[in-house]
């Protein structure tokens, strides 16, 4: 069988690329190329403008699989051993010439690596590491590197890539240990979270060492992200919360992942024939900034969840628990603490901050804080102000669904 082209290869490989989310860039260390050393900053250099977003950079990766030949047989995965899909592998030299010709066209200014396993773990990983180490130092390219490691490979290797890549990852692929057993019978639960472990630990060595040396190398400065895949087991948003925030406390993940399950060709018959509504990803991702920027401990996130286990699709979780703890509410927007406004449906971080400062100079009312909120009426059940208090607002039997977002068909010409 002929060689596909380098062109056929990399739409075989970026396509398969497509099922990974944990690509985000924010977090990163900024290089510059000013003074014409390296070239793909991802900095302000010469002659180079950039858009920062508030936790970090938006910028553009190269996004591919270094091969989508796979040992490995998980049943979720387009490219295990067993899926007839048409295979494709770029040595690590044409990734690297890759990266640097999209940099030079202002296609990219980064890449994110990750690939199928072949022949074995470590080669694979020791694959990924070569690709890295081109670009670093063959050609000094200063731009994003992402590589998503291998847990099954020799620790000294996963470790290794840190010394090249921005950020690591290592998909913990479901939420619960029998899921993994059952789709994913080449995997070990325990495997993945002694690499995680063993991760974590090198990138805090790291950082330490950095405060006392100053010229100790930079080990993945970004921290180690995880992904886990929504859906393809029975597991429940409950399992799944609780599994991010054993994962967030127990190797300090910049990063938790959802990714919904997609079917896929010639599938496995232990798999789901229907993917999960999107918006049950969407609600993970809120419940995953209530534990990160809110304040909430997991449990309470879980008693946001309906009977199932599983968070409410018509609500956000926030809400779903406010009107489950309705004795909580009202709170006083002139005097209730930051952590008890940030309870508050309809009040977000910066909405909270711009209240706490506003009442040092006088009492708010009702109107002040419609000007810092998307929607006052999400908000005035819980609240009280200088003229407003809800009254029996908070305990009405309809309360939900006079708050539900409504409904509405999306028309194609409007």
């Amino acid at each position: 069988m002929a060689q596909p082209s380098l062109l056929e290869r990399l739409g075989i490989l970026a396509d398969a690329a497509k099922y990974d989310a944990s690509c985000a860039s924010s977090g990163s260390i900024k290089r510059s190329s000013a003074g014409g050393k390296g070239m793909g900053s991802t900095d302000k250099g010469m002659g180079i403008c950039h858009a920062y977003t508030p936790d970090g950079r938006c910028i553009s990766l190269l996004k591919i699989l270094l091969t989508n030949h796979c040992i490995f047989d998980c049943h979720y995965c387009i490219n295990r051993k067993s899926s007839n899909v048409r295979r494709a592998r770029f040595t690590p030299q044409e990734v690297a010439d890759l990266t640097l010709n999209f940099y030079r066209r202002n296609y990219i200014e980064g890449l994110f690596l990750s690939s199928g396993i072949i022949k074995s773990a470590s080669h694979t990983m020791e694959q990924l590491i070569e690709t890295a180490c081109i670009l670093r130092e063959e050609h000094d390219f200063r731009g994003y590197i992402h590589l998503k490691t291998i847990p099954e490979a020799e620790p000294d290797l996963v470790a290794r890539a840190g010394l090249f890549a921005d950020r690591v990852s290592i998909n913990v692929e479901l939420p619960t240990d029998a899921g993994l057993t059952r789709l994913a019978p080449d995997k070990s639960a325990r495997q993945i979270e002694g690499a995680m472990g063993n991760l974590g630990h090198a990138i805090a060595e790291a950082k330490d060492a950095k405060k006392r040396f100053r010229h100790a190398p930079r080990f993945a400065p970004a921290g180690q992200s995880t992904q886990m895949i929504v859906g393809a087991d029975g597991a429940s948003d409950t399992d799944i919360v609780a599994k991010a925030s054993v994962l967030y406390g127990s190797y300090d993940l910049r990063r938790v992942y959802y990714s919904a399950f997609s079917p896929i060709p010639d599938a496995s018959a232990v798999l789901p024939l229907k993917r999960p509504p999107l918006i049950r990803e969407h609600r993970l991702y809120q419940s995953d900034w209530l534990m990160r920027f809110y304040g909430f401990k997991p449990q309470e996130v879980m008693q946001a969840a309906e009977a199932d286990g599983n968070l409410p699709l018509d609500i956000d979780p926030k809400l779903a628990w406010a009107l489950k703890f309705r004795d909580y509410f009202p709170v006083d927007v002139n005097r209730a603490t930051r952590e008890q406004l940030l309870r508050v449906p309809g009040l977000g971080v910066r909405a909270v901050n711009q209240i706490i400062a506003a009442r040092r100079h006088r009492t708010l009312r009702l109107d002040d804080v419609a000007k810092l909120t998307v929607s006052v009426k999400r908000i005035r059940p819980f609240i009280c102000a200088l003229d407003w208090r809800p009254t029996m607002l908070t305990d009405r039997a309809d309360l939900r669904t006079l708050l539900a977002p409504k409904q509405t068909q999306l028309e194609l010409f409007g």
